[in-house]
């Protein structure tokens, strides 16, 4: 159990008691709801409100709502020329049992500008692609994304950051407590450029570097280590919670995204599997061959199946989707349509 702190705001027609505490309240309820925490997990509330509303304190809809124990404070909110009106805002401080990046922060009514990178995409969707290497879910997610408008996030690529770190930084990736000692030197993220994912390492951009057999063969091994694996899910379950997604990956419909509105379990025959990924890398200029590739790949299935920590297999809500004599465009199409067939039932 720690303590995070979860952020809130939102706004208010009028400049009246009931007005105040009646949005207040509804704020603060979201605010419990959403984080699955009870009134006596709160350590204290911190409230600020614009100068245009002086007919309450919203302390005491927290009260009213029987948060009794906590160290309540009200204050006034800074001014600023031109900032958002008739406004509370909120800083809640509760014991929790989830990282401070798995924290729900709410903003409701008007006080949705004010971070729109936090506030939920109405009628977003997540699509999960699981399957074993060389399915084909990095090629097809990003042409589903393309098409489509989602966003595009490669779990695998994560996982090589992970090793790729370990490689440069000559640290043995089958020793589990070598590499957890410096999970917390690796600052892992996703940036959106030309309409593509670059994925950073400690400020470097890496996408290109983390495709060598070297680094496919460490990120199958690190993923087996269960704080890896946590320490990543909850940046990939972040991503997921703002926007619409199609997140690929060995765990994304079981683990990651257990609620996806579409989870389609990709597979074929590891030869085929194995050619599929040999000319991807030839295209892009990597030295390798045919039969390392197959080796790797058979390595790469025995570990993600095996692994006593969310191994690869199909959610039992998944559809199984052979991929081997299936075209690009035949398997895209397919998961299209599953898609369209959601958003139309809602």
């Amino acid at each position: 159990m720690a303590t995070r702190a979860i952020r809130g705001a939102t706004t208010v027609k009028e400049n009246k008691k009931e007005s105040i505490l009646n949005e207040t309240s509804r704020l603060l309820r979201k605010m419990i709801e959403e984080n699955n925490i009870m009134n006596g997990d709160i350590i204290s509330i911190i409230f600020t409100v614009t100068k245009d509303l002086d007919a309450a304190f919203p302390a005491a809809a927290a009260r009213a709502l029987g948060i009794v124990h906590a160290a309540l404070l009200d204050f006034p909110q800074h001014e600023v020329r031109d900032a958002l009106k008739m406004c509370v805002r909120v800083m809640m401080y509760a014991d929790m049992n989830v990282m401070q990046s798995e924290v729900k922060h709410i903003y409701l009514n008007g006080a949705k500008i004010l971070r729109k990178d936090l506030v939920e995409e109405e009628n977003k969707i997540a699509v999960a692609l699981d399957g074993p290497a060389g399915s084909g879910k990095s090629t097809i997610a990003k042409l589903v994304a393309k098409k489509l408008g989602l966003t595009y996030i490669d779990t695998g690529a994560m996982y090589r950051s992970v090793a790729l770190y370990c490689i440069d930084k000559d640290i043995d990736y089958n020793n589990e407590v070598d590499v957890i000692s410096e999970l917390e030197n690796m600052n892992i993220g996703i940036l959106s450029a030309n309409k593509e994912q670059r994925y950073i390492l400690n400020g470097e951009d890496v996408t290109e570097l983390i495709r060598s057999p070297e680094v496919s063969e460490g990120a199958s091994r690190v993923a087996t280590y269960k704080a890896v694996r946590e320490k990543l899910v909850a940046i990939q379950r972040e991503l997921a919670s703002k926007q619409s997604v199609i997140m690929d990956g060995r765990d994304i419909g079981t683990n990651v995204l257990p609620n996806a509105e579409i989870k389609i379990f990709m597979d074929g025959d590891v030869e085929e599997r194995a050619k599929r990924r040999y000319e991807e890398l030839s295209l892009k200029g990597i030295s390798v061959t045919y039969d390392e590739i197959l080796s790797d790949i058979k390595q790469r299935d025995h570990n993600d199946s095996s692994r006593a920590y969310n191994p690869l297999r199909k959610a039992d809500d998944a559809i199984l989707l052979d991929t081997t004599n299936m075209s690009i465009e035949e398997v895209g199409d397919f998961i299209i349509g599953k898609i369209d067939d959601v958003i139309k039932k809602d």
